[in-house]
């Protein structure tokens, strides 16, 4: 009949067969990276900032807060500087309107990744505060 026989060597098996694993490796590892990340905070209806009490925020926090209404002092040098919002993920403002503040973690020797970012004119009276434990990964809106 003109039917001509496909040879399939050692090695199309076995390459079939690894590419095969390499799919379901990935596949399963790519699950795995979904489902292990924190679910995201609700934002608050018309913005795109999740929101937290003052009470929700972390003892030093709350700390941080008290110290950023009374102007200092600030444990590390860095407090009170210019916060550039280069992710982008603050509403959009003039250069200078943000500030950044430390919000310390108990065991560790340098800063950390929690921050506090308040936003106005007057830093002892801010506009808005925000609160980042992932080094500005994401922002919740502080609220009274």
């Amino acid at each position: 009949m003109g039917l001509k026989r496909i040879r399939v060597g050692r090695w199309g098996v076995q390459r079939s067969s690894v590419a095969a694993l390499v799919v379901a490796l990935t596949a399963t590892v790519g699950t795995f990276l979904v489902q292990a990340r924190a679910p995201a905070p609700t934002p608050l209806p018309g913005s795109a900032v999740a929101s937290v009490a003052v009470t929700g925020l972390p003892v030093q926090g709350r700390e941080v807060m008290e110290q950023i209404r009374q102007g200092g002092p600030f444990r590390y040098e860095k407090d009170g500087t210019v916060f550039g919002n280069r992710e982008r993920l603050l509403p959009g403002q003039k250069r200078g309107y943000y500030r950044e503040y430390t919000v310390p973690t108990p065991g560790l020797s340098h800063r950390g990744a929690r921050r506090i970012v308040c936003g106005g004119q007057q830093p002892r009276e801010p506009d808005a505060c925000y609160y980042t434990e992932d080094h500005y990964s994401s922002f919740r809106l502080i609220v009274q």
